[in-house]
């Protein structure tokens, strides 16, 4: 196993038997494909985003990468171990966090959750200290760990959680929707010490989010899921190129004049001095930038990205359309 191929999955998929019901005292089976024939590598050490809606086969992946499930067909390996068959083995390699489950102690005091992943995974006494001294650090935690678990705040129990997964030094972070209700201040925490723990540790993060702030401000690679096929993988500037999203400049100008022409621009809006001009993502801002400047009053300038969520929607509607 080499550093490029740390996590892989070839060919994978997932089948689930559904009953239905199909009248009085009958029902039918039929076939769900959450996964259909996915394949891909992630390098030891890369962040990177796993997306898409409700139902894309998001969190039936995390837990096939994890061994709670048993892929129906394909090889999938994460750092030379087969999840399914070696769970054990597996599970002291990897961290866990689900924002919709938590996997602390719910009557207990946070401390208490900590104390019992000590000796679940057999940390040495100075590396537990360490990095719970680190973990509580970084995420605020010093007054939270006598509160049973029960009083924390949606907020307060994700970065417990996320603390709890980091305990025992996993060289591979799973996170399905770590920042799921959170409010701002606590999403920038836990933003931050995911930075950390990744340039500091080398930690490799696998990270499922509907909050594609996430994805903008922690990963430089983006894999795109639906109906349970990968759409894109690559890095983020190519998700808007793929989805043909538009890049704006905001352009200040001295006075108020009629709408700018240079192409491939186009005025989107104009209110005083100030005109928005849309123009393809894939399209360099710097010809653009000193066209304007060149014919025009120019007081101030900005270049904004195109919005992912909006780009995504883009590529779902035109697949659904061909």
């Amino acid at each position: 196993m080499q550093d490029s191929d740390f996590i892989t999955l070839e060919k994978v998929e997932k089948v689930f038997e559904v009953r239905k019901k199909a009248g009085f005292l009958k029902r039918e089976r039929r076939q769900v494909r959450a996964v259909d024939s996915i394949s891909f590598t992630v390098a030891r050490g890369e962040m990177v985003g796993y997306i898409g809606p409700n139902g894309a086969g998001k969190s039936t992946t995390i837990k096939m990468l994890t061994g709670i499930l048993m892929p129906s067909a394909g090889r999938l390996r994460v750092a030379g171990i087969d999840p399914s068959r070696e769970r054990t083995r597996l599970a002291h390699r990897i961290g866990v966090v689900f924002g919709q489950r938590t996997t602390l102690w719910w009557d207990l005091p946070l401390i208490d959750s900590y104390r019992l992943a000590h000796r679940m995974y057999r940390i040495p006494d100075a590396r537990y200290r360490e990095n719970l001294d680190r973990c509580v650090e970084l995420l605020e935690l010093g007054a939270l760990l006598d509160v049973p678990v029960r009083q924390l705040s949606l907020g307060q129990r994700m970065r417990g959680d996320i603390a709890a997964a980091l305990l025992h030094d996993p060289e591979v972070l799973y996170l399905d929707e770590p920042t799921i209700g959170l409010d701002v201040v606590s999403k920038a925490k836990v933003r931050g010490f995911l930075k950390e723990l990744n340039t500091e540790r080398g930690t490799t993060v696998l990270l499922t989010t509907h909050d594609l702030q996430d994805i903008e401000q922690l990963c430089s690679r983006v894999m795109v899921i639906d109906h349970g096929r990968l759409m894109y993988d690559g890095p983020l500037a190519g998700l808007h190129e793929a989805g043909e999203g538009e890049r704006t400049l905001v352009v200040d100008l001295e006075r108020e004049l009629p709408p700018i022409e240079v192409p491939p621009c186009r005025v989107v809006r104009v209110e005083g001095p100030r005109q928005w001009l849309a123009f393809p993502a894939g399209q360099s801002a710097a010809p653009l930038v000193a066209a304007i400047a060149a014919a025009y009053p120019l007081v101030d300038l900005s270049v904004r990205e195109p919005d992912i969520e909006a780009v995504i929607a883009k590529m779902y509607a035109e697949k659904a359309v061909s």
